[in-house]
């Protein structure tokens, strides 16, 4: 089940005004929890997404090297 109903910022207010004092608090703890968890996310998000990556030749490199190694350890 799906309940719409268009609400304009004002009136969002005016509802938000006519909650107790509790409930005003517990929603502001609410949204500030979620915008903290979005600024999070989209930092993660713009850091992994600014991050170097490598080149297939970069990458190649470091397979060889990487093999080169587990064949030099003594077992």
């Amino acid at each position: 089940m799906e309940l719409r109903i268009d609400l304009d910022y004002n009136q969002i207010l005016v509802l938000i005004h006519q909650l107790p004092k509790k409930e005003i608090e517990r929603l502001t703890n609410t949204l500030q929890s979620e915008i903290a968890s979005k600024k999070s996310s989209d930092v993660l998000q713009e850091l992994i997404l600014s991050a170097p990556t490598w080149s297939d030749s970069d990458f190649d490199d470091f397979n060889k090297v990487r093999t080169h190694i587990n064949k030099s350890r003594i077992a």
